[in-house]
């Protein structure tokens, strides 16, 4: 019973663990794919990032936080027909589009096109119908997450963000940091308008509260810091090292031993009784 219980307490941490072990392999698949051809030619990178600058600036872009809903509906709408959201900024062939950290959060997760509840469930989604986050004046891209899956992290720590936090959005070969200007909750009957500002260079993230009840939106908005940091341009290129050691298997071989330690003796003291009583 103690083991079950143990394994049971355990399940959250260790789900979570595995989950963000396999964000992070995918992160780290795709920063090797950005080595190998077409991505890693010069002139085709340029070429996206001009398709995608041409896509945000075709897109009459917003997005609406409706009431009662959990993700925001994106209210852009493209006068360029041949740019195929899906295509852009797509590396490999399970849409990752780039990769987000957030280092005071302890978040480090790939960026997916579109925010269909499976993408949702293996990291951060971009909202179809907003900028995409390649930067740039008069643009705002809306990342949403899951907060408090039983299985996977995610944004879970997003209610602690703080004004001037700053966090990386790494695309292809570019990184764009970004200090944290906004963060306010709203309550599930308000609706709320995403919009780009002109002249300004924005990232909303969203996500539910409070944990495990999610009857709140969480709105945090962070404002382009140029030129980026050299420190922050390192950090997006290194490996991800996230999830760490993974202590709960510790707990749990701990537990483990304890109790069959603890059963080994009592067996043998049951013995040594049964023995005892025998010889008288």
């Amino acid at each position: 019973m103690i083991v079950a219980g143990m394994a049971i307490y355990l399940y959250p941490q260790t789900a979570s663990w595995f989950n963000q072990r396999e964000q992070s392999r995918v992160t780290a698949s795709a920063m090797s794919q950005l080595q190998q051809p077409p991505n890693n030619d010069v002139a085709y990178r340029a070429h996206q990032f001009e398709l995608a600058h041409q896509y945000n600036e075709a897109l009459a872009s917003g997005a609406v936080l409706n009431a009662g809903a959990n993700i925001a509906v994106g209210e852009g709408v493209s006068d360029n027909d041949e740019l195929v959201y899906h295509e852009l900024l797509s590396i490999g062939d399970n849409g990752f589009m780039g990769r987000m950290k957030y280092d005071s959060l302890g978040i480090d997760l790939p960026i997916y096109h579109g925010t269909s509840e499976e993408t949702l469930k293996n990291g951060i989604g971009h909202l179809e119908g907003t900028s995409l986050p390649v930067g740039g004046s008069g643009t705002r891209s809306v990342l949403t997450a899951h907060r408090g899956l039983p299985e996977a992290t995610l944004f879970n720590e997003l209610d602690r963000a703080q004004l001037g936090d700053r966090f990386t959005v790494a695309v292809l070969d570019r990184v764009l940091t970004y200090e944290v200007t906004e963060t306010h909750v709203i309550s599930p009957d308000d609706t709320q308008a995403i919009m780009a500002e002109p002249g300004k260079d924005l990232i909303t993230l969203i996500t539910c509260t409070p944990l495990g009840i999610n009857s709140h939106r969480i709105l945090v908005t962070a404002e382009r810091v140029t030129p980026t940091p050299e420190r922050d341009v390192l950090a997006a290129a290194a490996t991800p090292d996230i999830p760490g050691f993974p202590w709960w298997a510790v707990i749990f071989g701990a537990t483990a031993l304890i109790v069959l330690a603890y059963i080994v003796g009592s067996i043998r003291k049951s013995k040594r009784e049964v023995a005892v009583v025998d010889d008288v």
